[in-house]
């Protein structure tokens, strides 16, 4: 009879526990890897070339590298840096290959341009990744966030690629937060990094004359994040929210809405948010984080201050609504009253959808739920949150058959679980 292997006393064999046992801890450090770095790793590798889809393809094929030898070899010291390393070597063979080089037709003055980027004098190949070092990786994600912003990218294509390339979120997600099928998001995205590549756009905060034009989108994507992600804790892509969003702050320095969206992420977080949905005006204060809120109304105070006698703009006042209602942990009341003037004031400055929705909201409490289904406005069948509103003020009314309808067209639309466990626990409320 051959060997038999190893085995514990009621278990697989010994080897290949512990190769389950490698391969499970070289999975996990690959996954902490891409939740913590990803997009900083995309944005150090794109700055180095300019082709943002190159470097997302070689840093793809870096962590099939990693998966592939971490369980054998090891989990390197810096993960960071080896990843970086091996997407580096991947973008190296795809700039020195003769297909890379004249896949984009270039006219004689960008293809010497292009040509003086990678070779020196007397045409010697230079390595355009020698200014990054591994092992003290820089957050450039700013820059990509400008460069996704660039006056030659299509409008409508900001905000989504710095939503995808700077802070992770895939097409499908992005495309479910536009109301668009996924298919035209994914399309507009590809046809964005193209554009970066082959207008060569820098990778650089762009100084006063041009930050105008680039800022608004910056500013929607880091919101975006936060509006995404409102339901994660400060440890998710809603902290990484915020830390963009004090960096852009701190970087511009006397930028009022700059500092009004560090203020309205701050608070945002400082509210209930795990577990069982509960709206803002049924949470106990005591759920609250003190030092958030504090944090909070200090950014939205300087924004102010910034602002001076100017009107104040979109995040300002947003982020004025969210101070307002967790006023409550001092006074304990929620200021209807002043949540109706700010909202007035936003419709003003920036009349969405959704933010007439959330009007119609107050003004249900301040001026009775019939004047609060009056300011409902048209255009919202596919949208959520007007029908939650809608049954809500129903409810209020007493209108129960048609609040019941209500519900059930608001339980159709939600994705997420714990706000859907809600609703469906207030359609039971008033059918009982």
């Amino acid at each position: 009879m051959g060997a038999q292997p190893v085995t514990d006393a009621a278990g697989p064999p010994a080897d290949d526990t512990a190769r389950a046992s490698a391969r499970a801890h070289a999975y996990g450090a690959a996954a902490h890897a891409a939740r913590e770095s990803y997009a900083k790793l995309v944005a150090v590798l794109a700055a180095s070339t300019g082709d943002l889809a190159l470097a997302e393809d070689a840093l793809a094929d870096a962590f099939a590298a990693a998966l592939e030898r971490w369980p054998t070899s090891g989990i390197p010291d810096n993960p960071e840096g080896w990843l970086i390393t091996v997407a580096r070597n991947r973008q190296r063979d795809a700039w020195k290959s003769a297909a890379a080089r004249t896949s984009a037709p270039l006219d004689d003055a960008a293809e010497a341009e292009a040509a003086a980027s990678v070779t020196g004098r007397g045409g010697v190949l230079l390595d355009p990744f020698d200014d990054v070092d591994p092992l003290r990786i820089p957050d450039k994600r700013l820059e990509l966030c400008f460069a996704c912003a660039h006056p030659a990218i299509d409008p409508a294509a900001r905000t989504p690629l710095i939503l995808q390339a700077v802070l992770g979120f895939d097409a499908g997600r992005i495309a479910a937060a536009y109301a668009i099928p996924t298919a035209t998001m994914a399309q507009r995205l590809t046809r964005a990094k193209r554009r970066i590549a082959r207008a060569r756009i820098p990778f650089a905060v762009p100084d006063r004359r041009d930050l105008s034009e680039r800022l608004p989108a910056v500013l929607e994507a880091v919101y975006g994040c936060a509006a995404i992600t409102w339901r994660d804790d400060a440890d998710s892509l809603a902290g990484e929210a915020r830390h963009l969003a004090l960096t852009l702050a701190r970087l511009l320095e006397r930028e009022p809405e700059a500092w009004a969206l560090a203020a309205l992420v701050t608070l945002s977080l400082a509210r209930r948010r795990s577990g069982p949905y509960i709206p803002i005006d049924e949470q106990s204060p005591t759920s609250w984080d003190d030092r958030l809120i504090d944090e909070g109304e200090t950014h939205l105070r300087r924004a102010a201050a910034l602002r001076g006698s100017d009107r104040p703009g979109r995040f300002e006042l947003e982020a004025a609504i969210q101070a307002a209602h967790l006023d409550r942990r001092r006074t304990g009341s929620t200021d209807w009253a002043a949540l109706r003037t700010l909202y007035s004031a936003l419709l003003v400055v920036a009349p969405s959808l959704g933010a007439r929705v959330a009007a119609a909201a107050v003004i249900g409490r301040t001026d009775g739920t019939s004047a609060g289904l009056a300011a409902l406005p048209p255009g919202g069948d596919a949208f959520q949150p007007w029908w939650a509103t809608r049954a809500d003020l129903l409810g209020r009314a007493g209108r129960d058959a048609e609040a019941d309808a209500a519900y059930v067209r608001a339980i159709e639309l939600t994705q997420e679980p714990e706000l859907r466990t809600f609703l469906e626990g207030r359609r039971r409320t008033i059918r009982t």
